[in-house]
């Protein structure tokens, strides 16, 4: 039964976290990035007052990807976004369920946002961490872990954003949910990742004997074609069978392009490795194109839309364009995850197939990992996207004393070389510990050890015109 609350505090944090080795995808390449942290203070309706958290990285260039802005200033939008996300939330005095009060602010959110050029994508990013801070305090306060209070709607989903689907659609769909024991990881093969020999894509040490890949593309049929090929010749040696998504970050410049590609993929006999093991694309062309650009018959092959997730409509938009799928990734927004997963499995009752899939911006060991990680448990994503235990060394910069602590709180998820980090068991990770009461944690982060998020100024009109 959904229950309400009230918001009395929202604070945040951050910490950096640099990398083991360069991440390139699309366009930018990514060496350190800051790990935004929030803290809430809710008062649960009759049961009194509870703290939650979550973590994401602040990650550049992926949110808005316009040439003329800098990594930096992307970064800046995502720290307004959750600026301007603090204001709506609290701004909300009286009580409401979870995702009432997510309802109530989005599209002012997305309102104020766009009044200083921070587009959608961008704009949700404020409003995904405060819910999932916000989940995690209403679990705690009723002692309650993630799997079953999402199985009785503790948060009150509702189709009020998607008018496609009915309220009873969500909440069958949520009361008929079992966590995954195990979810396998999908190992990122990024631009700049050595692909053969010692360290490349078939050594068990580099891909902890995973059997999903993910691979990046940069938008150059030729050339992607080409890099493809030698992948595929190092996956021949793969003691195991394996498959393969592959993503362009809106690399793709339009139909032509990525129409180039899939016919390589359809008739180059040397591409074959890849492409009888292929499950998905993702997110070939640009946002913008995207909207205007049906596959017709690309769609023989399944496509799936990332960054052009900027709204609860964008799911069914894309289906009338061919995409079969659509990522989930907590960043994005808890709630719009488990409306398009509702959606596909709803659409795939005629016949069809449509999917939601895992796919990974970074997360981080700790909070962020643990809470996407459920998510997907949750909704259904057998295999997802993990990178941030194979660009970062484990923990990173968190103090040893609160790794050691989510180490003692989630011993099948971590593990100890002398670093903690992932343990990886056969290829998955496995989500038994992520039934603590609260979101997927049974700890929080020391708040001490961190310094408070920089606050970015408004941009002046002047600035938004340069």
């Amino acid at each position: 039964m959904p229950l309400r609350l009230a918001v009395r505090d929202i604070a945040f944090f951050e910490r950096p976290v640099r990398f083991l080795r360069p991440f390139r995808f699309g366009a930018v390449v990514i060496n350190a990035a800051p790990q935004a942290f929030v803290r809430v203070e809710i008062e649960v309706e009759g049961k009194g007052v509870s703290v939650g958290a979550s973590a994401e990285m602040l990650v550049p260039k992926w949110f808005d990807k316009r040439a003329h802005l800098s990594p930096d200033e992307t970064v800046w939008e995502l720290r307004r976004s959750l600026t301007i996300a603090r204001g709506l939330y609290l701004g909300h005095r009286g009580f409401e369920t979870a995702f009432g009060l997510h309802a109530r602010c989005i599209a002012a959110q997305v309102e104020a946002c766009a009044k200083e050029d921070i587009p959608p994508l961008a704009a949700a990013y404020g409003p995904a961490e405060i819910d999932k801070a916000i989940l995690d305090a209403l679990l705690r306060g009723v002692g309650m872990n993630f799997f079953d209070g999402m199985a009785e709607n503790i948060a009150g989903v509702d189709a009020r954003l998607s008018p496609d689907l009915r309220d009873d659609d969500i909440a069958q769909f949520l009361a008929q949910r079992r966590r995954l024991d195990r979810v396998a990881i999908r190992h990122t093969v990024g631009l700049d990742d050595q692909v053969e020999g010692e360290g490349g894509v078939a050594d068990s040490r580099e891909n902890a004997g995973a059997r999903y890949f993910k691979l990046k593309l940069n938008g150059d049929p030729l050339a992607d074609a080409a890099r493809l090929i030698r992948i595929g010749g190092e996956f021949a040696t793969l003691p195991h069978d394996y498959s393969v998504t592959l993503d362009a970050n809106e690399q793709y410049a339009d139909l032509a392009a990525l129409g180039a590609l899939v016919d390589r993929l359809d008739r180059d006999s040397a591409l074959k490795p890849i492409a009888a093991k292929l499950l998905y694309i993702e997110q070939p062309m640009p946002r913008d194109i995207t909207r205007q650009s049906p596959l017709g018959a690309l769609g023989a092959r399944d496509f799936i839309i990332d960054e052009a997730d900027d709204s609860y409509d964008a799911f069914p938009a894309a289906r009338t364009l061919g995409y079969r799928g659509i990522s989930s990734k907590s960043c994005k927004g808890i709630y719009k995850s488990i409306v398009n997963a509702t959606r596909a499995a709803k659409w795939s009752t005629g016949g069809d197939k449509f999917f939601v899939t895992g796919e990974d911006l970074t997360c981080q060991a700790g909070l962020c990992v643990q809470q996407d990680l459920a998510l997907g448990a949750l909704i259904g994503v057998t295999h997802a996207e993990r990178n941030g235990h194979h660009y970062v060394d484990g923990f990173a910069e968190t103090p040893a004393a609160e790794a050691q602590s989510f180490l003692a709180a989630h011993p099948d998820l971590y593990t100890s070389d002398g670093n903690i980090r992932l343990s990886i068991h056969d290829g998955d990770l496995l989500t038994g510990s992520l039934t603590a009461p609260g979101f997927a944690t049974g700890v929080h982060p020391e708040w001490s050890a961190m310094s408070p998020l920089h606050q970015p100024k408004t941009k002046t009109r002047q600035e938004q015109s340069i």
